[in-house]
């Protein structure tokens, strides 16, 4: 980097992007976040295994997982961890850790118990019900080969990687999808890797006399797998013959989405300093890269952003699946919004969607919507690669500030950061970020992975009298978790979309709860689920403020 070229840049191209979108105006933020780190429990601290020497893969661990393993109905966590790099001094190897949510915000450590302390360099990871047994599986991409646990349904996990054959060899993965990618009820599964980097190939550089981080262009860029499911416990790379291994990018955070609404699931790939990829689904598992023709690959400028995490929802409320990414310092995030035309156009300026984080490196990424008025905010979570930055730049810092943007409901954002409680107070250098309603209460909750320190749990504290509605699908023809439906709930004049996703953010997972905010209307008069290998199933007069589980219709049932 060239710290004076980016702080003159800043200088100049700030001020533009604020006039573009108008000065952000003060306005009453009813969203309120509460930091309760310290009374859950929870003792994780993350290592990215650093020891001095720098390497690449240090700065982009790691994400986590939000999801209810053992079944009770309450939202567990697991964080993923690095590992020691050559040099690394520590008295027991750092490893990923699952925490069983007791309810009240206390969570108790059952890493041991569930056999799910990975030790590897740990990046991504996903969840989802790949064996269609009942229960959810996890998958985790390392720096080397990943980890499968299959869910024994006792509250313990099976390392099954090498008979389902998904270790993807000596790769730096990143984000993990499960996906149905031909909608047979059986999931497939994608796995995203970084760059070529091995401990050997290692590339030095100092700015201005100081030692600093390389990025991805100092490395060869790396294909991505995709594992087909065979549905007998195994899984075939079909990596080459599905379209994908003819790309190679450096991949960071994945979402998998029907972007163009023609019921199959297509694939959206954020590659660091190079164009962003998009397979585009044929229906049968077969996939075309169009992220130049979707208007995804660069931002509006025709820049490649430095792209980490990404997320997809309707925030717009027109039945078609937006995205938003993260990017690095002296770079906008990029808002997409879906034209329904199989493309997206960067709305970024014009929606004022996080022109506040120019100044920062930003990573995980979520749509929710926090204050249940029926429109999606967005959480970012921010912090430097470089912890030496201050020695020769003025513009961050390696540790900052997190981002909370909401969303007014006519196609804008504004930047509640600093209006919406503790929550947003601690600064630190966050990587992944996860969201649910980890205590039932009807809203939803925040979890933040902090680079070299403890997580942040912020609880939503939220004063509101507005309604929600929250749904669980079980699939019986096809996947189990209901992963790729689309789900659009009608409550009087107000008609939102969502999918369920495994894996999304920045190398992470949540949300398999599908969190509808209602805002004043008090009955829902319909929802229809649009299942991935089935039909579309329509469900009527339901009332607000519950947790609702759908079942598909059995073969042949009239009655759903």
């Amino acid at each position: 980097m060239f710290p004076r070229l980016c702080i003159l840049v800043a200088w100049i191209f700030l001020p533009l992007a604020q006039a573009a979108t108008g000065a952000e105006p003060d306005h009453a933020c009813p969203i309120r976040l509460t930091d309760v780190t310290e009374a859950t429990g929870i003792a994780f601290r993350h290592t990215d295994g650093s020891s001095g020497r720098r390497h690449i893969i240090e700065t982009v661990t790691a994400g986590l997982a939000l999801f209810d393993y053992d079944g009770d109905g309450d939202v567990d966590i697991y964080f993923v961890n690095g590992a020691p790099t050559p040099g690394y001094q520590a008295e027991a190897a750092p490893r990923n850790s699952l925490y069983r949510n007791d309810g009240d915000w206390v969570f108790t450590d059952v890493t041991d118990q569930a056999n799910v302390g990975d030790t590897g360099f740990g990046l991504g990871v996903a969840a989802a019900d790949y064996d269609n047994d009942g229960d959810q599986d996890l998958y985790v991409n390392n720096f080397g080969p990943n980890v499968l646990y299959q869910n024994n349904g006792d509250g313990t996990f099976t390392d099954v990687t090498a008979t389902a054959g998904v270790g993807a060899g000596d790769t730096v993965g990143a984000g993990a999808c499960f996906l149905d990618i031909e909608g047979d009820g059986d999931l497939d599964l994608y796995c995203a890797n970084y760059v070529q980097f091995t401990y050997e190939n290692h590339v030095n550089r100092t700015v201005g006399g100081f030692p600093v981080y390389v990025g991805p262009k100092d490395y060869d860029p790396e294909p991505d797998v995709l594992f087909r499911n065979n549905g007998d416990g195994t899984f075939t790379d079909i990596s080459t013959q599905a379209g994908i291994a003819q790309s190679a990018g450096s991949g960071m955070g994945t979402v998998c989405l029907d972007y163009d609404n023609d019921a199959d699931t297509d694939i959206v790939i954020m590659n660091d300093v190079r164009g962003n990829f998009l397979f585009e689904n044929d229906g049968s598992g077969k996939f075309s890269e169009a992220g130049i023709l979707a208007g995804i690959a660069y931002n509006t400028d025709g820049m490649a952003l430095g792209s980490m995490g990404i997320d997809c929802a309707d925030y717009d409320n027109d039945g078609w699946l937006d995205l938003f990414q993260t990017a690095y310092a002296t770079e906008l995030p990029a808002l997409y919004r879906n034209t329904g035309l199989g493309m997206f156009e960067d709305v970024t300026r014009a929606a004022g969607a996080g022109i506040k984080t120019y100044p920062h490196v930003n990573w995980g990424i979520g749509f929710a919507d926090f204050d249940n008025d029926g429109h999606r905010d967005v959480f970012i979570a921010n912090g430097h690669i470089q912890d030496n930055i201050q020695h020769y730049s003025d513009t961050t810092a390696y540790e900052v500030r997190n981002t909370l943007l909401r969303n007014t409901g006519n196609g804008k954002f504004v930047d509640v950061s600093d209006q919406c409680g503790t929550g947003l107070l601690p600064i630190r250098s966050s990587r992944g970020a996860a969201f649910d309603d980890l205590d039932n209460d009807g809203d939803i909750d925040i979890v933040v992975l902090n680079s070299r320190r403890e997580p942040n749990l912020l609880r939503n504290d939220t004063p509101s009298d507005n309604h929600w509605i929250d749904i669980r699908l079980r699939g019986t023809t096809t996947n189990r978790d209901g992963v790729g439906a689309h789900v659009k709930v009608i409550a009087g004049d107000h008609s939102q979309l969502a999918e369920v996703h495994s894996g999304r953010g920045y190398q992470s997972h949540f949300g398999m709860r599908l969190h509808f905010g209602l805002g004043d209307r008090d009955h829902v008069d319909r929802i229809e689920v649009r299942w991935i290998g089935g039909p579309t199933e329509v469900y009527e007069d339901y009332d607000v403020d519950q947790f609702v589980t759908i079942s598909q219709a059995a073969p042949d049932s009239n009655d759903p």
